[in-house]
């Protein structure tokens, strides 16, 4: 029994770490508490596929958690705080991947692997107004970053609570 709950107790102390979002996306979160702020799991997702698509259901198969941050530029987002943010990334081993535009916004892909294993990405998409950060614990493919971001931005109450952000007084 002793030895049961020892093992169960080292497994909980080793997969914590490996779940956590990243340090960078929870400091900028800090720096920024005016920021929206979502969290997702993939039961959370799922419900958001209210059309019942199976290429949606396919696409968040692999995405354990997400955390969403909203920043508006108007409260002072610089271009040297998006430098070090995307340095912030890379010093925990992420690696960018993909830099991409689409419908106006710059969309930059960092991905950490294990061991030829996805454990997370973190996905910016970056327009003249706002910069969105995607934590994401899993993965999803690199060619449909954009279709989960189109996704969550359009789906009816997800899509309404970021555009009432956006315009709050």
């Amino acid at each position: 029994m002793r030895v049961n709950c020892l093992i169960l107790l080292l497994v909980a102390i080793i997969t914590v770490p490996a779940s956590a979002q990243t340090k960078t996306t929870e400091g900028l979160q800090k720096q920024n508490p005016e920021c929206l702020s979502l969290y997702f799991y993939n039961n959370t997702l799922r419900m958001l596929n209210q059309n019942e698509d199976p290429e949606f259901d396919a696409l968040i198969k692999d995405i354990e958690k997400m955390k969403f941050l909203m920043i508006e530029k108007d409260e002072g987002f610089s271009t040297a705080q998006y430098k070090k943010l995307t340095s912030g990334y890379k010093s925990e081993s992420f690696e960018e991947i993909m830099t991409s535009r689409f419908q106006g916004r710059n969309f930059d892909v960092f991905l950490k692997d294990k061991n030829g294993r996805t454990e997370g990405m973190v996905v910016t998409v970056n327009d003249s107004t706002n910069l969105y950060v995607l934590d994401i614990v899993g993965k999803v493919a690199i060619d449909k970053v954009t279709s989960l971001f189109s996704t969550i931005d359009e789906s009816s109450d997800i899509g309404k609570k970021i555009r009432n952000f956006t315009k709050k007084d």
